[in-house]
């Protein structure tokens, strides 16, 4: 017994150490490369840079349009370009563009004009946003979708200057259904506190599949653009549907901005699918938080915010712990995904599909 006992603690060594090659740890968060290709800064102090740096994060900062004209366009510019100006090395830009003058015969000129110039300033991506198909309409009173052609040109030279189409279309398939029935709480508090875009309210809208229906169509006509579905492509309430999207364009990846909770929901029905998902395309996920700064919260609350989302989202993709989350009302466990598609996911992937060099 004695002369076997070595040869148990080393096969006993063996398994504990082929683990530690296999999967990181909590311990690891702050030593791995890592990207959060969503969030917003517009405010002007330093706060979010510092704590992304001190966690080894680099940033895409995202600007859009919310249904409030050029104006809003270049705020949200202005503010990101400044954190980059500041931190080069943490900080890349997606830029967006208005469709509020839609009805002008200069508005693809301008929309152009303006892109190039972003594009003259190493901008990685440009963002289109909800209000596209959702809230803002023609001189006519059409809503205005995607598909329609006069985006055509427009999606043409975003493909065609290298740069990648981030598109928040749609909404979590929860907008359609009455507060009582969604599937995570920060839908119900979210369109709890913007009626606007709760379309179970309005059902003169169209549905969430025509809306999807509306951006599959601008894919099939633009299959050669790099084209990245924020929060999941609004297909977050099920990874088949996403895995379908997958198989049909293949230069269609997505981010996962504000949409954990609808993966964890996923997990509690179904981990082993989850998980499945993660790795067989685990070359078109990338991570993202949608966090921001506005400047509203205080220096410390936002710290905290950052840290509690970026470390409970590190923990379920490297760990397989019992967990829980105010996003949702169920427990559910980590997915403890290989290391190397971890880092796809937090970094690799975010280089190759916005053309990143951080």
């Amino acid at each position: 017994m004695k002369k076997l006992l070595p040869i148990v603690i080393a096969l006993a060594c063996m398994v504990s150490c082929g683990e530690k090659n296999t999967f990181y740890s909590m311990e690891d968060y702050h030593s791995v490369n890592k990207t959060d290709i969503h969030i917003h800064i517009t405010a002007d102090r330093a706060t979010f840079v510092e704590k992304a740096k001190a966690d080894n994060f680099h940033l895409v900062n995202v600007a859009l349009e919310i249904n409030k004209g050029w104006g809003d366009v270049y705020f949200k510019y202005k503010h990101g370009k400044n954190q980059q100006e500041l931190n080069p090395e943490t900080v890349d830009l997606v830029t967006a563009f208005a469709v509020s003058n839609w009805d002008d015969p200069a508005w693809e000129n301008r929309v152009i004009s303006w892109l190039d110039s972003c594009f003259n300033e190493g901008i990685v991506g440009v963002k289109v946003w909800k209000n596209i198909g959702m809230v803002s309409r023609d001189s006519a009173g059409n809503l205005i979708t995607i598909d329609n052609e006069k985006f055509d040109p427009i999606i043409e030279h975003i493909q065609q200057s290298g740069k990648t189409l981030l598109g928040h279309l749609g909404e979590p398939k929860n907008c359609w259904l009455p507060l009582e029935e969604m599937t995570t709480n920060n839908d119900r508090s979210y369109f709890k506190e913007h009626p606007e875009y709760h379309m179970y309210k309005q059902p003169e809208m169209p549905t969430h599949e025509e809306i999807i229906a509306s951006r599959d169509r601008m894919l099939e006509k633009h299959p050669n653009l790099r084209f990245v579905g924020a929060h999941m492509g609004s297909l977050e309430y099920s990874v088949d549907s996403l895995a379908t999207r997958f198989e049909k364009f293949p230069n269609m990846a997505i981010g996962l901005a504000a949409r954990m909770g609808q993966v964890f929901y996923q997990t509690v029905e179904n981990r082993d699918k989850v998980r499945d998902f993660f790795i067989k395309y685990q070359d078109r996920i990338m991570y993202g938080t949608d966090l921001a700064d506005n400047g509203s919260m205080t220096k410390e609350e936002l710290v905290n915010r950052m840290e509690n989302t970026w470390k409970r989202d590190w923990e379920y993709f490297v760990t397989d712990n019992h967990m829980e989350s105010d996003l949702i009302n169920s427990s559910f466990q980590g997915i403890q995904l290989p290391k190397e598609v971890v880092d796809k996911i937090y970094y690799k992937n975010a280089n190759k599909w916005f053309a990143l060099k951080p």
